[in-house]
């Protein structure tokens, strides 16, 4: 794996994090990117990566009652670093952060490779939750 700077840093250059949600494809957040900055500097913890050129080029970012449930929210990467390692680098800190919180839960595309994924990190899909499975219920837009 390459090597990374990381920071727990919720204040980032707007530049910076428009670039990195533009750059995977999140137009709906990068296309406002006043509602971004402050979504981040409202977050429970954010996490962020660095390349040695001091790029930013990973975020994690948590909304946590810091007792009962962690919710992450954000994870992204980079295209041009993505398969080296700093997704999973990203979500295994922040399990770090909240090993001691009940519930980790997460919403995802379904795109393919996102269950591996976060299967590998020890999530369950919802489903597939045992004894008996979770119903996963969602509302966006108004």
């Amino acid at each position: 794996m390459p090597t990374f700077t990381f920071s727990e840093s919720k204040h980032l250059l707007r530049h910076d994090l428009v670039g990195l949600y533009s750059s995977v494809g999140w137009t709906a957040y990068a296309s406002d990117p006043d509602a971004l900055v402050r979504a981040l500097e409202q977050s429970s913890y954010v996490l962020t990566a660095r390349n040695a050129d001091g790029e930013l080029v990973g975020l994690a970012r948590v909304v946590s009652d810091d007792s009962t449930i962690c919710y992450l929210q954000d994870i992204l990467v980079s295209p041009s670093q993505q398969r080296a390692g700093l997704g999973k680098a990203l979500v295994e800190k922040v399990l770090e952060r909240y090993v001691h919180v009940r519930q980790k839960v997460l919403l995802t595309d379904d795109e393919p490779g996102q269950r591996a994924f976060y299967e590998s990190l020890g999530f369950v899909e919802g489903s597939d939750f045992s004894p008996t499975p979770l119903r996963t219920f969602v509302q966006i837009g108004g």
